[in-house]
């Protein structure tokens, strides 16, 4: 019964992955949401002794190969995400959602700095636009909503 429990953990980050390498069309590129991050949070913040920080390393990697970036860049990403979302899960969890989705909105900031650092020592080429900040929103509006139906998908399946 364990297993099944968990492998619904992996199903929504299954569907997150799908969500985050859909193509969107340029005009609406900038608002693309971190689906596979906003995810991957919640469960570190809900689950923290069942998604750490090596699950969040396996996704990155999963992730790596599936757009084709050089291996290990959102691995680290993602770990560094899952650290600073788990260094203070406790407080974090605790929080108000508006407060929740403030954090949110910076760690989605993070992600598009990190992502920013490796275009640029890697391939040596400048892709960001102040613009990108505008995801980073939308992922902190969001986060009210994935949190409410991931937290009701933990309580269905009585994942613990």
């Amino acid at each position: 019964m364990d297993r099944n429990r968990t492998f619904i953990i992996w199903i929504t980050l299954f569907i997150g992955l799908c969500l985050q390498i859909m193509p969107w069309t340029a005009s609406f590129y900038m608002l693309k949401p971190h689906w596979l991050m906003l995810i991957l949070v919640y469960w570190l913040l809900a689950l923290p002794h069942r998604v750490s920080i090596g699950t969040a390393f396996i996704v990155g990697i999963i992730v790596d190969l599936f757009t084709g970036t050089l291996l290990g860049v959102h691995a680290f990403i993602f770990s560094v995400i899952a650290y600073l979302a788990v260094f203070k899960f406790q407080l974090v969890r605790n929080l108000a959602l508006w407060q929740q989705s403030v954090i949110i909105f910076c760690l989605s900031v993070c992600y598009d700095v990190l992502l920013f650092i490796f275009e640029v020592s890697i391939y040596h080429t400048i892709t960001m636009s102040p613009l990108i900040l505008l995801s980073s929103l939308v992922d902190g509006l969001l986060w009210t909503w994935i949190y409410l139906l991931l937290r009701q998908i933990r309580r269905h399946f009585d994942i613990n």
